[in-house]
């Protein structure tokens, strides 16, 4: 098992020296202390997330362990380039998909898939977003193996949340550990928002000299919704719901103000695509704007990230990346993926039926921790029922092997223990690319828990790189 702050033989990796003294020095007891006033300040700064799954929809105060996960820096330079790629490849995809359709002519990607997939938009044929970008704003999600190996398990290109916990969580790092932060060379995040707003101003019509941004969200019962409002007041953009906007017979996109219409000419959109625009997508939606899909096509709104993008974030597709890379940018991928099994084909499907114990299956186009399967730890009825799915449904599973995820030390019930770890750094895209220093360290508060997701009873950390 590899942790992240400790080696093999029991020693702090090397990132990590100061943040172990420390943790040594003060204690149990001083540890619990800070860990308690790190949770009134979550409560009293109103940081929380809304889990849906047990049928009440109740915001609940953000889960926050206050032992840092720790990164080198050289180790994140090159897991940075590896994400930057990455994201290269994915858009020049996304737009390819949307035109000519070269990486299907040329047997790269099925076009079987296309066909079936749930996420590709016909509406966005023929549409060229600014900088041939789709994807703005992404959230790859990242693991580390028992062998110390750092592995891209997915890419959320939709409506990617979590960045506001990254920075949320810094703030409450930096006052527990103040000492920590004034002896070493950790890598600030705090420069996110800035970056976020200056890649949206850039989409804007190349005629607005100063463009307006607005957030679109669905409201304040979304889970999200922190989030939406955090990231607008850092940004000093106006947060909007669907009925606060209006398309013009221009064309345009307007926003409701008291002093009369104001041109919108950049919508950071945290609405799913179906929800958009009710003349195009879902005639009964009430979150989204009628005509904006309109307006967009006639360049006249840029939107974050762009409608149809999620035609990339499909867990099948998902399995193509490698290839996607080699095809578009005529490299090798920097970040491998996790080995995975498509069930779209009879020969990997059969491997993975025969095994389904010792895979985690799951189905393409969920998020959230919903609908997976990890064989080890399922019940015999649940197994069959994975089956029957999969045989029912080939395109929808993919399955992989069960990673022994990397650990780290977590304060649990007034112990340290080791805990699962992922993490999410998060990736903008426009006319050039920028990586989160880090991201947000989700961890697994169940003992010996795979499943990190806040719905379904995670945690996190902070994330810190560390100059050695």
């Amino acid at each position: 098992m590899w942790d992240e702050l400790i080696d093999d033989n029991g020693e702090p990796r090397a990132a990590a020296a100061a943040v172990v003294q420390q943790l040594q020095e003060l204690g149990l007891s001083e540890l619990q202390q800070r860990q308690d006033l790190a949770e009134l300040d979550i409560v009293g700064m109103g940081i929380t997330f809304t889990v849906y799954s047990d049928g009440r929809g109740i915001d609940r105060a953000w889960p926050f362990d206050i032992i840092p996960r720790v990164i080198a820096a050289d180790e994140w330079r090159r897991v940075e380039l590896g994400l930057m790629q990455r994201l290269r490849a994915i858009n020049a995809f996304i737009d390819d998909l949307y035109h000519e359709q070269r990486v299907i002519a040329d047997g790269v990607f099925p076009a079987a898939l296309l066909e079936h997939s749930v996420n590709f938009r016909p509406q966005c044929r023929g549409v060229s977003p600014k900088y041939g970008v789709w994807a703005h704003i992404c959230g790859s999600d990242l693991v580390r193996d028992a062998d110390g190996t750092m592995y891209v398990l997915e890419d959320n290109l939709r409506v990617p949340s979590g960045v506001s916990y990254v920075l949320e969580n810094r703030a409450i790092s930096k006052r527990a550990f103040a000492d920590l932060f004034a002896q070493q060379s950790i890598l600030p995040v705090d420069a996110y928002t800035d970056e976020l707003k200056r890649m949206l101003a850039s989409l804007a019509p190349d005629d607005v000299a100063d463009p307006t941004v607005v957030v679109l969200t669905p409201g304040i019962f979304n889970s999200a919704y922190f989030e939406h409002s955090f990231l607008a007041q850092r940004m000093g953009a106006a947060l909007v719901e669907g009925a606060d906007l209006v398309v013009g017979d221009d064309d345009c996109v307007y926003m409701r103000t008291i002093d009369g219409r104001e041109r919108v000419d950049v919508i950071y959109r945290r609405v799913d695509d179906l929800f958009l625009d009710p003349d195009e997508f879902r005639p009964d939606s009430a979150l989204g704007v009628p005509g904006l899909m309109r307006a967009w096509r006639a360049g006249n709104v840029a939107i974050a990230n762009a409608p149809g993008a999620g035609v990339a974030d499909d867990k099948v597709v998902y399995a193509w990346v490698p290839d996607l890379i080699r095809y578009y940018l005529h490299e090798e991928a920097l970040l491998p993926n996790v080995p995975t099994y498509r069930c779209v084909y009879d020969d990997e499907r059969q491997h993975v039926l025969d095994n389904i114990g010792e895979m985690v299956v799951k189905p393409a186009n969920e998020s959230g921790g919903y609908g997976l399967l990890i064989g080890n730890r399922a019940s015999r009825t649940e197994l069959d029922e994975a089956i029957a799915n999969i045989e029912a449904d080939p395109r929808n599973w993919v399955a992989q092997p069960i990673l022994s995820l990397s650990t780290a030390p977590t304060l649990c019930d007034g112990r340290i223990e080791p805990r699962h770890v992922d993490l999410r750094p998060f990736i903008l895209s426009g006319a050039g690319q920028y990586v989160t220093a880090g991201g947000l360290t989700r961890v697994a508060l169940r003992r010996g828990s795979l499943v990190v997701n806040s719905s379904q009873g995670g945690g996190s950390k902070d994330t810190w790189i560390v100059e050695t």
